[in-house]
């Protein structure tokens, strides 16, 4: 049931069944390396490019949420997913491998809330019994695109943010137990001129603010009405500037019950300058961290709000301005009847 111009409210609470999550060596060296269902120690991941090694992260991460919910991939009806390479290849290779039919997402950081919330509507209105979804990035694949070879060595400003070098994948379903996906909130493309693409956190702040509000004005809540708001990848600069948005806004978000997946993931002494980015940063943190802390009974209600710019390489060299977009999805235990 669509309410308000952009919230999707979904009666019939779409179950997120199963969930897989890999991360690469400097992710289990992080904050939460026990969320993984598999870390790996080598980022080529046993492949001769960084790229090919990207794929096997997506699929290894599909393959695991599909063998943790005890069906086959054969029943999975759709599968949707995206990432940030050329053209999403790794993801349609995965696809290739997984062999359902399949949707390629590119909302860039955006992606897993984007596949959750649209693969959620197909569960909610019968257009399917399982559905994958997924989202992946890989450090030295992303960086060798969009900025320089880790090898060149490069220094960056403290607004710059780590690519995650991982995969989240999530199985909805219309049966079975499990967390709910309750409503999702589409964003818009909102542009506030910024041309830095080493301050990514800034530039998304503001579609973050704005899809938020829009979800709480549509769904008829206010923040408190959820445990956490959990942002995709704005860092301590996009996190700052939100806040700082909110405040101008009249929004009244507490800080303490608003994190951010680029916050959680590393610990502080890994020097991740504003903190962590990539596809993968908020599917990993998500369907690992944010899923175990709900299944535990530590929280019950949580929006999700992935956060993407959708910039290019070309257009940096352009000097074109960064468009960037928020998704924000719920997901609550159990369900909720509001």
């Amino acid at each position: 049931m669509l309410t308000g111009h952009r919230t999707w409210l979904f009666e019939n609470k779409p179950t997120i069944v199963s969930t897989g999550t890999i991360g690469g060596p400097f992710e289990g060296n992080g904050n939460i390396p026990d969320d993984f269902d598999t870390i790996h120690a080598d980022l080529y991941i046993g492949q001769d490019s960084f790229e090919k090694a990207h794929k096997i992260l997506l699929e290894e991460a599909c393959q695991k949420a599909i063998e943790k919910a005890g069906i086959q991939k054969e029943n999975v009806q759709f599968f949707l997913g995206g990432d940030l390479i050329n053209q999403i290849t790794p993801t349609s290779f995965a696809a290739h491998t997984l062999g359902s039919p399949y949707l390629g997402l590119f909302g860039a950081c955006s992606t897993s809330m984007e596949g959750l919330a649209l693969g959620a509507f197909l569960v909610n209105g019968n257009g399917a019994q399982y559905v994958l979804t997924g989202a992946s990035s890989h450090n030295a694949a992303v960086e060798r695109q969009f900025r320089y070879p880790t090898e060149y060595g490069g220094q960056k400003p403290p607004t710059a943010q780590w690519t995650v070098t991982g995969a989240g994948a999530a199985l909805l379903t219309n049966i079975g137990q499990g967390p709910k996906v309750t409503s999702a909130t589409i964003g818009k493309v909102v542009d506030m001129g910024l041309t830095d693409p080493f301050n990514m956190g800034g530039a998304m702040a503001p579609a973050a603010v704005d899809t938020i509000e829009a979800h709480l004005k549509e769904r008829g809540v206010d923040a408190s009405y959820y445990d956490l708001i959990v942002t995709g990848d704005l860092g301590h600069i996009g996190r700052k500037a939100s806040l700082e948005l909110f405040e101008k806004h009249g929004t009244k978000i507490n800080p303490d019950r608003y994190v951010d997946c680029g916050l959680t993931i590393y610990k502080e002494e890994q020097q991740v300058n504003a903190g962590a980015s990539g596809a993968a940063c908020s599917s990993a943190v998500i369907y690992g961290h944010f899923l175990n802390r709900l299944k535990k009974g530590e929280i019950s209600k949580m929006l999700v709000v992935a956060t993407g710019a959708l910039h290019s390489p070309i257009t940096v060299q352009q000097n074109e301005t960064m468009p960037c977009i928020a998704h924000a999805v719920s997901i609550e235990a159990g369900g909720d009847e509001r």
